[in-house]
């Protein structure tokens, strides 16, 4: 037998913060990490607060890569499948990183801080596949920076209709518009304040020195934010059909199928471009649709689709009443208002294709 110790998880520098709340912890990508305070029924009460009102979530497994030097512009042009040219200091932008043959690697969020520093935001599981990823190509330029910073930065998300208004009470001036970020100090501390999210929301997300954290997450608690966890988190995104690496997006896929072709630009000549516009010339095998299942029953991640495809992300609507997903279908079959049988735990459920995002705000 080995002796051989499991390895520890990390803990952000909220950890105290969520064993304080209640907090339900699980392992997410070797972080030790809530999945909602309280119990299995406060999920709902979290996902309904940032709809309504505000909600915050410590998202600092989150990785963090600057790049910065005369030549990072060149390097994120070739990493990354937006146009990155497009970001003016002080935007954001959207993309995905891809393998030679089109597989995504990760999706990503860019920062312009400054005119030759970018910030890119990883995924938790795929960050240090990324930041070998960045290092590998930018040897081949002569003057860029890469650094890895997640260790350097903690992140909170603060999302939902009163969200700005909190945040924008301890902030020394206004706050960065939607896809657009600042520096400004909150409640004391320097914070990187990122007019993005993940939740089909208005809000922003702040990166701040880990020692701040605490004090930034007490204070926008104080102020009317509910405490929500990963398992908000993803009910959120799934509603407004966001993607979730590992799930909705992997290397098996191209950004084509995802439906991510908005965010891919070839003619910048990113890796994976040639494979992009192939897919994208003659269109994929398969699509990524929304659905929502036709009675009782929630589809999960796995389940097969009769007559092929797979669902990739499902769960029961707070907002909605019913179950809902994503799955990646035969693209003949991805057609609004089709039907689909979904084999769920050896029960077939009644699925419709519907139109994204799945929930829109006052429908």
């Amino acid at each position: 037998m080995s002796s051989t110790a499991p390895p520890r998880l990390r803990r952000t520098a909220l950890y105290e913060r969520h064993l304080g709340a209640g907090a339900k912890l699980v392992d997410f990508a070797g972080w030790e990490m809530p999945v909602f305070y309280g119990g299995p029924a406060a999920l709902r009460e979290e996902h309904m607060a940032v709809r309504g009102a505000c909600g915050i979530f410590d998202v600092s497994h989150m990785g963090e890569i600057e790049t910065s030097g005369p030549d990072a512009l060149e390097l994120l042009q070739r990493l990354l499948s937006n146009d990155v040219a497009k970001i003016a200091p002080g935007g954001a932008q959207y993309s995905v990183l891809c393998r030679e043959d089109g597989g995504v690697l990760d999706d990503l969020f860019t920062y312009r801080v400054d005119v030759d520093r970018y910030l890119t935001v990883t995924n938790a599981a795929n960050h240090v596949r990324d930041l070998a990823w960045f290092n590998a190509h930018a040897a081949e330029l002569a003057d860029v920076q890469v650094s890895d910073r997640i260790d350097d930065w903690a992140m909170l998300a603060v999302q939902g209709p009163l969200a700005r208004e909190i945040v924008q009470a301890i902030s020394d001036s206004p706050l960065p518009a939607r896809m657009t970020v600042a520096s400004r100090r909150l409640a004391g501390a320097a914070v990187l304040v990122c007019g993005t999210g993940y939740t089909g929301e208005d809000g922003v997300e702040l990166l701040c020195a880990t020692e701040d954290a605490p004090r930034l997450w007490d204070e926008i608690v104080r102020r009317g934010a509910a405490p929500a966890g990963l398992g908000a988190r993803d009910t959120l995104r799934l509603e407004v059909c966001f993607h979730l690496y590992g799930n909705d997006l992997s290397v098996e896929r191209s950004p084509i199928e995802a439906g991510l072709g908005w965010c891919c630009k070839e003619d910048t000549r990113f890796i994976g471009s040639d494979a992009v516009g192939a897919v994208r010339a003659r269109g994929p095998a398969e699509r990524l649709v929304a659905f929502a299942i036709d009675g009782p029953g929630i589809a999960r991640a796995g389940n097969q689709v009769l007559g092929g495809g797979e669902v990739t992300s499902g769960t029961l609507s707070p907002c909605l009443g019913t179950g809902i997903g994503l799955a990646y279908i035969p693209a003949e079959r991805a057609v609004t208002g089709n039907h689909l049988e979904i084999d769920v735990r050896g029960k077939m459920r009644r699925a419709v294709v519907e139109d994204k995002p799945l929930y829109r705000k006052g429908s």
